[in-house]
């Protein structure tokens, strides 16, 4: 049978399709082409289509990432965490631990060995905390932005549900201060059963239901402004927990997060042919 081999993952509620390279090589994926495979009415629908590679040397996996509009991104954190369990399946790499090299740099990585759906990853320590000058609206309390292999802006609020997800996230992932390229933006906010996060993302343009490299960036924000201690947890849209691990140098200046990582869902729901 012809036609190329997919495997669509989640984690946490963010999707994505993934490709083996070795049998579909990454330059045969055009924008167009990621496009139409990404779209939730007329193709397999995704928040973003990943090509995994063999690495640079055993025990290392390229990982390539492209957002549902056909951009490349050089990095996604729920992506890496599904690319980790799928690239241990597909043997390129042992499970219990390998190396993803993406464009944002190369990190550790490993599947969680008690469960069958959950991997974790060690990120660069995150050093460029800032607080841009950016006017909350009501019910945001706290503004900040973090660079984790791709820029996060960080809002605290009162109440997720009142926050006006597509326009307000819209307009933040588009504002002057962080030009040209923009930023994910996280909304954040202490609910009776922890913390809770929704994001807009970048390249889809909408809500998506997780993101971990968030998560990492609202750890930092959060507990830079006392919010929190480590290991953090916070739960995404789709409900599913995200942990958060590393050390806060308050000292630094900015303050950063050393040597964090990010532990995470990363379930294959099918495997098809396009």
């Amino acid at each position: 049978m012809g036609g190329s081999v997919f495997y669509k993952m989640t984690g946490s509620g963010n999707d994505f399709v993934f490709i083996d390279g070795r049998c579909d090589p990454v330059a045969e994926w055009s924008p167009e082409r990621i496009r139409s495979v990404c779209a939730r009415r007329t193709g397999v629908g995704a928040d973003g289509l990943v090509v995994l590679e063999p690495g640079s040397a055993p025990g290392r996996v390229r990982f390539h990432f492209f957002n549902s509009d056909g951009s490349r991104a050089p990095m996604c954190g729920n992506g890496a965490l599904c690319a980790t369990r799928l690239a241990a399946r597909l043997e390129l790499a042992p499970a219990e631990g390998m190396c993803l090299e993406t464009d944002a740099g190369t990190y550790e990585a490993r599947c969680l060995p008690e469960t069958t759906d959950r991997a974790e990853i060690r990120l660069a320590d995150v050093t460029d905390l800032s607080h841009p000058e950016i006017v909350p609206t009501d019910g945001e309390r706290h503004i900040g932005f973090a660079t984790v292999g791709v820029p996060h802006l960080v809002v605290v609020v009162d109440d997720l549900e009142a926050v006006d997800l597509v326009g307000r996230g819209r307009a933040l992932r588009e504002h002057r201060v962080l030009e040209p390229g923009g930023a994910n933006v996280n909304f954040v906010a202490r609910t009776g059963e922890g913390w809770a996060m929704r994001t807009y993302e970048r390249g889809v343009e909408g809500e998506t239901l997780a993101c971990a490299t968030g998560a990492v960036a609202s750890a930092l924000v959060l507990g830079t402004a006392g919010d929190l201690e480590f290991p953090w947890a916070v739960r995404s849209r789709m409900g599913e927990l995200l942990s958060v691990s590393g050390e806060l140098d308050l000292d630094r200046e900015p303050p950063a997060l050393v040597s964090p990582g990010v532990g995470g869902q990363a379930l294959l729901v099918f495997r098809g042919i396009l």
